[in-house]
């Protein structure tokens, strides 16, 4: 199972990544303190949504654009961790593709 611990490394990396890049967006767009900042980077990457009252202008662009890329992230390590297991499960069975003739 190296390809699960190999994705997970890939997922790890890109919610360290998408976390700073929050953490930097909602301090210097929105003005908020890193400590909050982190808070609402993580709270929206996790799925609960931000917690911070951002009042500039370029910090709600910047929320919002954040909060539509949270949501594919979610997606692609949702995918990521997923795609070895599936693949796993077509090979345990003998599921494999046929040519048709």
């Amino acid at each position: 199972m190296w390809q699960l611990a190999e994705q997970a490394a890939y997922a790890t990396a890109l919610v360290i990544a998408s976390l700073l890049l929050g953490m930097a967006g909602y301090h210097f767009t929105g003005g908020l303190p890193w400590i909050d900042a982190f808070e609402n980077a993580a709270m929206l990457l996790g799925g609960m949504g931000p917690v911070g009252v951002v009042t500039s202008g370029a910090g709600k662009i910047f929320a919002g654009l954040f909060a539509l890329y949270a949501g594919l992230v979610f997606l692609v390590i949702t995918a990521l961790m997923l795609a070895p297991v599936f693949h796993h499960v077509l090979h345990r069975f003998h599921w494999e593709a046929s040519e048709r003739k």
